[in-house]
């Protein structure tokens, strides 16, 4: 970044020296000290500033900054889980000083030329009665540990991530000795987002904190009344860390839509105070639907990296816009790459869209997933997938309106899913008012006690019973319908039950008054209290196309699984992508309990076991019933294939899938081989002879095809041949070598 020139344009730079310098800025960016008049120089004086330049010749760096090294014991949550660091692009000699790392002993560490995301803890400092070092450059200079410097737990120092809104929490001093409230203040890097205040509860904080593509040193500043400062224009407790943001454009994105009818004028539903002081029209919608999302990204982050699997997140399509994540953008015409909003306007007018028929959750509806399906044609024909490509495509119906005559909403759907293709989710508008519209607004919408008028609005499910309980449903519940998108079911817990009713905890340390359980929130709010991804879930998330990572191996097309009931009571399963877990069902469970799962976070090194052996006790051990008497098993691959046995104990017992070969050995049949039953069909079994003949040599394959397979002929190098089904149609041989 290049700094001003200042008005003096000459000092003199020692009392001896005849040297004339003007600080300018180099080709790097840098203010260097650059030689006037060079010719006129004398000797005395050259031999002095070489004198002078060679102080500190001894260090390791290049730039004559010492490069140490500090561990803190303080690191919760740093393994990044085996996978490996992406290379650096900056060089040690080419580091701007807002790279530098001020350590509490007063050293400086620069960035090593492969950042590696096992390093120390954020670095604290204290600025008492010292300037302020600007986030935009300035090394910090020397200077004292403050006890009350923001220690980041969540994300170790010059740790890899690869998403624009990071979610971090941290705490103040020793919260078990001394409990303080407060703000914390995060200063951007190269201050190129505006600076964000956080509240500090009994000395712990969460905040968000915008990542610009590279490196990003973001400064955490804590004041409090009870803290006295030797300057109450400076920061007196502050430290520093490095994050390194690397966008991923590899991965399918998420893409955002709202939909609205042919005749809409693009309002949603707002009580009059709202519409008065923010509006309600679409340009607005479209900016809290942008920072819903942008929620859904950050939370889903760091459950990820909690759960063991690094830090693996769905990424947005993104457009060159004017940005909405900080309000003061739109105010200062400021442009960001942001998450893009597609707007489709549906065939469908406004009344066809509310129609009460297709509202889900009026009782009397008889088309409840006609929303649904009309979200999906207009996306179809919006987006034009190609043959093989996937789409995931989340929805907001705009058009959403409380009835208070029905006292329903109408142009509401909850609903998620999709054909492989194309995925689809979609969730109403209805409470879309009281969602931020920008970073600033986060803390204060889900602080936000007003009640719920429902003479404008809706109290959905009677959950929203006030402002920052309907920002809860209204994002969250679009965020697991979301999650049907991904191919999650419901779970036994988390997001994907009705858990998103404390996704603000997620964002908060102090939760108010809740009127849904007509109780005080809780008074500090610690990860063990938040809202949650269920670990099949985050499984799940681990193999999908959206969540892979740049370090992930290729990945085997063929998603496949084949299970193979073998003698002992045993049950191989295979799969050329690997096994990723095992759902285990008792009896009629709705929701799976017990699971296996293979592998580790990291995809790399081979991934999970091609093969695996299950058995009925090791199953049944896994349940909590243990006298269930029906066990059912769905098996996933790290493709996501899936395949499931009803009953691992009758598949056990079946003597059906056990051949045996002309010499005596036994041969087991895949619980797919004839599952298709189509009608005039009969099972019928060929048994290779090359595969127990040592002597016979399969020549080539005759395939008997119309429009369909008629038949298949093995045939010989000794001129016999085998016939699986029956000649007819067109013949087409395959020859081997």
């Amino acid at each position: 970044m290049l700094a001003s020139v200042p008005k003096e344009e000459g000092k003199r730079t020692g009392s001896s020296c005849s040297i004339f310098t003007v600080n300018r800025p180099d080709e790097n960016g840098w203010i260097g000290t650059m030689p006037f008049f060079k010719d006129l120089r004398r000797k005395k004086t050259s031999s002095k500033i070489e004198k002078s330049t060679n102080i500190g010749s001894n260090s390791s760096d290049s730039n004559g900054i010492a490069q140490t090294i500090n561990k803190s014991s303080s690191t919760l949550n740093s393994v990044y889980n085996g996978t490996s660091t992406p290379a650096s692009s900056i060089l040690p000699n080419q580091s701007t000083p807002n790279l530098t790392t001020s350590k509490s002993n007063g050293t400086f560490a620069s960035l090593p030329q492969r950042p590696m995301p096992l390093s120390s803890v954020s670095n604290r400092s204290s600025f008492m009665g010292l300037n302020t070092p600007s986030v935009n450059g300035t090394t910090p200079p020397k200077m004292p540990l403050s006890t009350f410097a923001p220690r980041v737990l969540s994300v170790s120092d010059n740790s890899w991530v690869h998403q624009k809104v990071l979610l971090v929490y941290g705490h103040i001093g020793e919260p078990a000795e001394k409990a303080l409230d407060g703000t914390v203040t995060v200063c951007h890097h190269q201050d190129s987002f505006p600076a964000t205040m956080w509240p500090v509860s009994e000395s712990h904080f969460k905040a968000l904190v915008h990542l610009t593509p590279g490196p990003n040193r973001l400064r955490f500043d804590f004041t409090s009344p009870k803290l006295a400062s030797a300057h109450s224009s400076l920061p007196a407790h502050c430290s520093w860390i490095t994050i390194n943001f690397l966008p991923l454009i590899n991965s399918p994105p998420l893409q955002l839509v709202i939909l609205l009818g042919k005749d809409s004028p693009g309002a949603f539903d707002a009580v009059p105070e709202r519409k008065q002081r923010e509006g309600n029209d679409l340009e607005l919608a479209i900016r809290k639907f942008r920072m819903a999302a942008y929620l859904w990204q950050a939370f889903t982050g760091e459950q990820m990296f909690r759960q063991g699997f690094g830090r693996r997140c769905f990424r947005f399509e993104e457009e060159w816009q004017t940005g909405s994540l900080t309000f003061r953008d739109k105010e200062m015409g400021i442009m960001r790459n942001e998450a893009k909003i597609h707007v489709i306007r549906s065939e469908k007018t406004v009344k066809e869209l509310r129609d009460l028929n297709f509202a889900q959750q009026y009782e009397k509806a008889n088309r409840k997933g006609e929303l649904f399906t009309i979200a999906m044609d207009e996306v179809r024909k919006r987006f034009k997938p190609d043959q093989g490509q996937s789409l995931y495509i989340s929805v907001l119906l705009l058009d959403s309106h409380w009835d208070t005559h029905a006292k329903t909403i109408t142009g509401h759907a909850a609903l998620g899913g999709g054909s492989g293709k194309l995925n689809l989710a979609v969730f109403g508008s209805h409470a879309v008012q009281s969602y931020p519209s920008s970073v600033e607004e986060v803390v204060p919408a889900f602080s936000d006690c007003t009640r719920t008028d429902t003479n404008f609005v809706a109290n959905d499910s009677n959950e929203a019973g006030s402002n920052w309980e309907a920002a809860n449903l209204g994002i969250g519940a679009h965020l697991h319908e979301t999650g049907h998108l991904f191919g999650c079911p419901h779970q036994e817990s988390g997001v994907m039950l009705r858990d998103y009713v404390r996704l603000n905890r997620t964002f908060l340390c102090r939760e108010p008054y809740c009127t849904r359980t007509q109780s005080p929130g809780v008074r500090l709010v610690l990860p063990k209290d938040e809202c949650n991804w269920h670990r099949l879930d985050t499984l799940r998330f681990k193999c999908h196309p959206c969540f892979r990572l740049p370090t992930d191996a290729p990945m085997n097309p063929d998603e496949s699984i084949q299970i193979w009931p073998a003698d002992s009571g045993k049950i191989i399963v295979t799969a050329p992508t690997g096994i990723a877990f095992v759902e285990i069902f008792a009896d009629d469970d709705d929701v799976c309990h017990a699971w296996i799962e293979y592998g580790s976070g990291d995809m790399q090194a081979g991934g999970p076991p091609k093969q695996v052996v299950l058995t009925d006790d090791d199953l049944r051990a896994r349940v909590q019933n243990k006298k269930a008497r029906k066990l059912k098993i769905k098996v996933f691959s790290a493709g996501l294939g899936d395949s499931v046995v009803e009953d691992v104990g009758q598949l056990v017992k079946a003597k059906d899938y056990v051949v045996k070969l002309p010499n005596g050995q036994s041969g087991f049949r895949g619980v797919k081989l004839g599952f298709s039953q189509q009608a005039g069909t009969q099972p019928q079994q060929v048994l290779l002879e090359t595969a127990h003949i040592q002597t016979k040599l399969l020549t080539s394959i005759k395939i008997f095809h119309g429009f369909a397979l008629d038949g298949m002929e093995f045939m010989y190098e000794d001129s016999t041949s085998q016939l699986f089904g029956k000649r007819g149609g067109r013949a087409d041989e395959f020859m081997f070598g």
